[in-house]
C-alpha cells in the first residue's frame, strides 16, 4: 500500500488523515459579476437550456407497429404502462393506465397513476410503451 504522504489524490487517503481545517472559498460568490446584466444572464441560460433538448425522434413502420399492438394489449388486458413521450424538445417519461384510444383525434387517454388524473398523449409523440407487470 501506498505511503498516504506520497499520494497525490485525496480520495485515495483515509479521511482520519486528512486537514480537518479547509477553508470554504467563495462558492457561488464569485460568479456573481456574471449576473450584473440580467437580459445576459438570461440569455446565457436559455441558450445552456436549449443545447440540452433533443429532435423528435422518427420512428420506423415496424416500430410504430410494435408501440400499436402494446397498446393495444395493455387496453384489452387492463395492464399499467410506462410510455415515452416527445415534448418541446424533451423525452419525458410517464405510468399510466389507459382508457380510451381515439383513433380520430390520435390520442391516447388514460389515467395518471401518480396524479391519478386524467392524461390526452398525442400517438404521434409516443416514443416507447412498456408495460407494467
Amino acid at each position: 500500500m501506498k505511503d498516504s504522504q506520497s499520494e497525490t489524490d485525496y480520495r485515495k487517503i483515509p479521511r482520519s488523515q486528512l486537514e480537518t481545517n479547509i477553508p470554504q472559498g467563495r462558492g457561488m460568490v464569485k460568479w456573481a459579476p456574471f449576473a450584473t446584466l440580467p437580459e445576459q444572464f438570461e440569455r446565457l441560460h436559455q441558450y445552456a437550456v436549449d443545447q440540452t433538448k433533443v429532435e423528435r425522434p422518427v420512428l420506423s413502420e415496424d416500430q410504430i407497429y410494435e408501440l400499436n399492438q402494446q397498446i393495444q394489449t395493455a387496453f384489452h388486458t387492463q395492464t399499467a404502462i410506462k410510455v415515452r413521450y416527445f415534448k418541446n424538445g424533451w423525452i419525458h417519461a410517464l405510468n399510466l393506465m389507459p382508457t380510451k384510444i381515439d383513433y380520430l383525434e390520435q390520442l391516447l387517454i388514460g389515467k395518471d397513476l401518480k396524479a391519478l388524473q386524467p392524461v390526452q398523449l398525442s400517438l404521434l409523440d409516443i416514443v416507447h410503451i412498456t408495460l407494467l407487470l
